[in-house]
């Protein structure tokens, strides 16, 4: 529009605490000039390497961002059939609003909990509120030992400093400060990519939506990478499964955590959530047909039915513990009643799997078993000891449900520490001659 111009400008008339200055969206018109805050502020130095020709680095990551904060105000203008800095002010202020990851968060927060994502939800809320305390400094601290009450007072004191954090401020620097915070914090590299991926989704969802520039996204190659947080997952090897099937439990809390652990581990590695959802009318003519609560609203597409076959340990599990009488709609197993809602739903479900990995811990100490087990080491050791009986990763990843073989890939165990001593042997063999 004639008469308006933009810049993105050093605000030098103020430095700040740590000696930098702020960066400012500069509108001009008739001579009155109006200035909008953004997230960045540097040296003059610094300042000057993002104005050069063919920056590079952390200048061209910034220079990048500027470009975008006043491509985005140049759109505002255009749209305006009469320019003022007043109208200007609101519609900016409004779309700089599409710009914000919070609010992106929020957005996505509320459609994941109106589709009963709840657990999903929570992992979206969790992200939001660590990355929060990292732009307001905040030590990184667990809610573990907080009542909920306490908990919530927390959360409610970290958002009252909340701010806009525009998608343009993340770039690959902020994100690897932002791991390096969470690892300092003690978090593990699973946490930090859950984290990271839940934010990587919102932006490709603001660039299909148009309201962020492809050139501001920061992952992928050369960029940040998000690390794979992979965990050594120890299954267990087939003697000391035996172990716990031959195991005599102390009472019946003891024995339904056993045998709801062996259920999963013979059932494909089911786990507990869909234990929980498991109907009759599911098991027909000698099988157990189920669909993961894990995909069913991610891969609608192309569902895949999982088949458990229905071996007599099965069987017998079934006909201990399930529920009676049997009908069609009823569920299998006592932990799930109907009329749940989503949220419900799932506190039971966690307070099923903690009982259980309380359970199953106490079990593998009096046996003899070391290290952590848990409802996770029954769906690893599924897969692992197929592996090791020589089967197919595409049977077992089609048995676990996995939409691809590189999935069930991080569920397939180191060989047990006895076979990679042997294996380790033969580098010296040559001493036994």
């Amino acid at each position: 529009m004639v008469g308006v111009s933009t810049a993105i400008i050093l605000d030098t008339r103020r430095a700040l605490t740590d000696g930098t200055y702020p960066i400012k969206l500069r509108i001009t018109h008739q001579r009155k000039q109006k200035y909008f805050p953004t997230d960045f502020s540097l040296s003059e130095t610094d300042f000057a390497k993002t104005k050069t020709d063919n920056p590079r680095g952390k200048a061209k990551e910034l220079q990048i961002a500027f470009q975008a904060i006043e491509q985005q105000a140049i759109k505002v203008i255009k749209k305006l059939s009469i320019f003022t800095i007043e109208a200007f002010e609101k519609h900016y202020l409004n779309t700089a609003a599409k710009d914000d990851v919070f609010s992106a968060f929020d957005h996505s927060i509320a459609c994941l909990t109106k589709e009963e994502q709840v657990g999903t939800a929570g992992t979206y809320e969790n992200a939001s509120i660590s990355l929060l305390a990292f732009i307001n400094k905040q030590p990184l601290t667990s809610n573990k030992g907080l009542t909920k009450k306490e908990a919530k007072a927390r959360r409610e004191a970290l958002l009252k400093k909340r701010k806009p954090l525009l998608f343009s401020t993340i770039t690959p620097d902020f994100l690897k400060e932002y791991e390096r915070w969470m690892l300092a914090g003690g978090k593990s590299l699973t946490t930090i990519s859950i984290y990271v991926r839940a934010l990587r989704t919102l932006f490709n969802e603001s660039i299909a939506a148009g309201d962020v520039h492809q050139d501001l996204y920061p992952f992928g190659k050369r960029k940040y990478q998000v690390p794979a947080g992979r965990n050594v997952k120890k299954a267990l090897p087939l003697a000391e499964i035996e172990k716990i099937f031959v195991y005599e439990p102390r009472h019946d809390s003891e024995a339904q955590a056993r045998d709801l652990w062996l259920f999963s581990y013979l059932c494909n590695g089911i786990n507990i959530k869909d234990i929980a959802r498991l109907k009759y009318r599911q098991i027909q003519k000698g099988s157990i047909i189920f669909i993961r609560a894990k995909t069913e609203r991610t891969t609608r597409q192309n569902l895949k039915p999982i088949i458990v076959i229905l071996t007599p340990e099965v069987e017998q599990i079934i006909k201990k513990w399930g529920n009676k009488p049997i009908y069609p709609e009823a569920y299998v197993f006592p932990i799930l009643k109907e009329g749940l809602t989503p949220e419900k739903e799932l506190a039971v479900v966690k307070q099923a799997t903690k009982t259980i990995n309380k359970y199953i811990k106490r079990i593998g100490a009096t046996i003899g078993i070391e290290g952590n087990i848990s409802t996770y080491t029954a769906r690893h050791s599924y897969a692992t000891v197929l592996k090791r009986a020589g089967v197919s990763t595409a049977f077992i990843s089609e048995s676990l449900g996995h939409g691809t073989e590189r999935t069930t890939q991080n569920y397939l165990d180191s060989f047990e520490d006895e076979v990679k001593r042997e294996f380790t042997s033969y580098l010296t063999a040559f001493k036994s001659k």
